[in-house]
């Protein structure tokens, strides 16, 4: 299953306003609100191995840096 062109538009445009200052690690709920997606769909992306993911006991985290990726990711995708 894969990812539509909007939800990349989406990211992209939420993404811009990135500051450092932001957490290395983000659970599902911040990582769905980055990406302005339902926890749903993220879930989806990390199925699909699209989202890269980290366990830490019972917690599935997201690296910031996986996200910025699945962002650049489907950048390429959409203008190619």
């Amino acid at each position: 299953m894969g990812c539509t062109p909007q939800i990349g538009g989406n990211i992209e445009t939420h993404l811009q306003n990135h500051h450092p200052d932001e957490p290395e690690l983000l659970t599902v709920k911040e990582a769905s609100e980055k990406l302005r997606i339902s926890k749903w769909t993220l879930y989806q992306l990390i199925r699909s191995r699209r989202l890269a993911t980290i366990q830490i006991g019972r917690r599935r985290l997201i690296p910031a840096a996986a996200v910025q990726a699945l962002v650049q990711q489907l950048q390429q995708e959409s203008t190619a």
